[in-house]
């Protein structure tokens, strides 16, 4: 099982991140744990300058804009 987080402010890349890493999940049968957090806090505390940022398993894997399938799938295959 995967931790997934996707920070930050709700803004639509956000949801969008969000919502392909749930979809690429569910299409290779990976089970995930997807939080978002909203908490600027928190994000500046992940070091993350850009939204949206994804944290897998605790490791920063992107910032800024919506990643790509391609780097999605990468994420939940390792």
């Amino acid at each position: 099982m995967k931790d997934i987080k996707v920070l930050g402010s709700g803004c639509k890349n956000c949801e969008t991140t969000a919502q392909l890493i749930a979809e690429q999940a569910n299409k290779l049968g990976v089970e995930i744990i997807l939080e978002k957090v909203t908490d600027i806090a928190e994000i500046l505390g992940a070091g993350v300058m850009s939204t949206p940022g994804v944290i897998v398993d605790g490791k920063v894997v992107h910032s800024g804009g919506v990643p790509s399938t391609n780097l999605v799938v990468g994420w939940l295959s390792s």
